[in-house]
């Protein structure tokens, strides 16, 4: 129904799922990626990313829970599979926001995850 209603715009969009349940990246399964310029399936490998387990992404048990993890993740306090999770899900947004390659996306996102970037910019969304 989204991309009904975003194809009849000039939106930039993406609608995205992984194909065992998750909406969004979780690199557990393949998933779909719908935007203004593609309709696909794909799969952890196409970002140069192992599949992972759904034991290696606890999410937490409250909506506070999940924000302290998410929040450790920003901060360089992540495992190896959260940063994963975190920098396909940014580097997809980055690819559909500016029109860069999937490549230079995934690069951005990851700098900006390891220097710190990340964790500013939330702290100035929380700010406003």
């Amino acid at each position: 129904m989204y991309k009904y209603l975003y194809q009849q715009s000039d939106k930039k969009y993406a609608i995205l799922y992984a194909l065992d349940g998750y909406d969004e990246i979780s690199l557990t399964s393949d998933f779909r990626l719908i935007s203004n310029t593609e309709d696909s399936l794909k799969s952890p490998n196409d970002y140069h990313f192992s599949q992972l387990k759904q034991s290696q992404l606890y999410g937490g048990n409250s909506v506070e829970e999940s924000a302290e993890i998410f929040t450790k993740i920003l901060s360089g306090e992540g495992t190896e599979a959260q940063n994963n999770v975190v920098i396909a899900n940014a580097a997809t947004a980055i690819k559909v926001s500016t029109g860069k390659p999937l490549e230079d996306s995934i690069s951005i996102a990851k700098e900006s995850l390891q220097s710190g970037n990340a964790l500013i910019s939330l702290k100035k969304l929380i700010s406003i």
